[in-house]
């Protein structure tokens, strides 16, 4: 659904570019996602991709077609939720909704309230979005994304600023686009969410991707092949996961009290990044 090639791009006036030939692409249904501190170039690439910025070289195709050729109806099939919410505050947040709903076709629109039932916000349609929280606001911006149901949906940071039950709502929603065929590309430094919901992500710094991998297979890779055993005495110990049945040291150490917890030592996908690319994510 999109492919990227050689991607370069620089802002004016800067002595280096912010995209140094980025390559990857993003299947058809895939939660893809870019992982990477602030100023990696996370956010100018999918501003290159839903067509804010141009005077890129490379080549872009999204479905199959040059982005350099889409026109207008481009914006008719993607979707964008921003990192910063950039609501009419004087407005409510259905009055929100429905302007932003008067640019789409009226066939592929969800209904205003469906959207707020979606993200909580149902009892806070006629509420100005000034009297707003960081968190209301993001919801609302996320609702805004999928409004006109879209192929394509660029998300940067989508549970920044939202509380745990929130940011658990927002993320099975994603996975729920994702059922229905969405082509989604989620660019953030939080390592959990990228966990959590991407099929496939690339590490990026300083403008370069450094991997790209499914998280699994990258904590797999950079994990140890133990398992930690901890008793409800309080012992602990590792061993190795490889005929762990037969293992007589094992099957001792269980034996000796009730097992309060047996856990893999994969790694986490923040200590595989910082061990790949030797860059923290602040």
């Amino acid at each position: 659904m999109i492919q990227v090639k050689d991607l370069i791009y620089s802002y004016p006036k800067a002595n280096t570019p912010t995209l140094k030939g980025l390559n990857f692409q993003i299947d058809k249904g895939e939660i893809f996602g870019f992982l990477g501190p602030s100023g990696a170039g996370k956010s100018t690439c999918q501003k290159i991709l839903y067509k804010i910025l141009s005077y890129y070289t490379g080549e872009i195709r999204i479905d199959n077609k040059d982005l350099k050729r889409w026109g207008r109806d481009y914006l008719q099939n993607i979707g964008v939720g921003f990192e910063l919410p950039n609501h009419y505050g004087k407005l409510t947040a259905l009055e929100n909704l429905q302007l932003f709903a008067a640019f789409y076709p009226s066939e592929k629109l969800i209904k205003p309230h469906n959207l707020l039932e979606i993200v909580g916000l149902e009892d806070d349609a006629n509420k100005a979005v000034d009297s707003f929280s960081k968190g209301m606001k993001m919801r609302l911006n996320y609702v805004r994304a999928i409004m006109h149901n879209p192929d394509i949906l660029f998300f940067d940071e989508p549970t920044s600023g939202l509380d745990p039950v929130n940011a658990h709502l927002i993320k099975q929603h994603i996975i729920s686009l994702k059922n229905q065929g969405k082509t989604i590309f989620i660019t953030t430094h939080d390592m959990a969410t990228a966990d959590e919901l991407c099929d496939r992500v690339s590490f990026i710094v300083d403008g370069e991707i450094i991997i790209t991998e499914k998280p699994a297979d990258l904590k797999l890779q950079h994990g140890k092949d133990l398992i930690k055993v901890e008793l409800k005495n309080g012992n602990q110990t590792q061993f190795p996961i490889v005929d762990l049945g037969n293992n007589i040291d094992f099957n001792a150490f269980i034996n000796e009290d009730e097992v309060l917890r047996i856990h893999t030592q994969e790694a986490s996908l923040e200590e595989v990044f910082i061990k790949i690319t030797g860059k923290n994510l602040k």
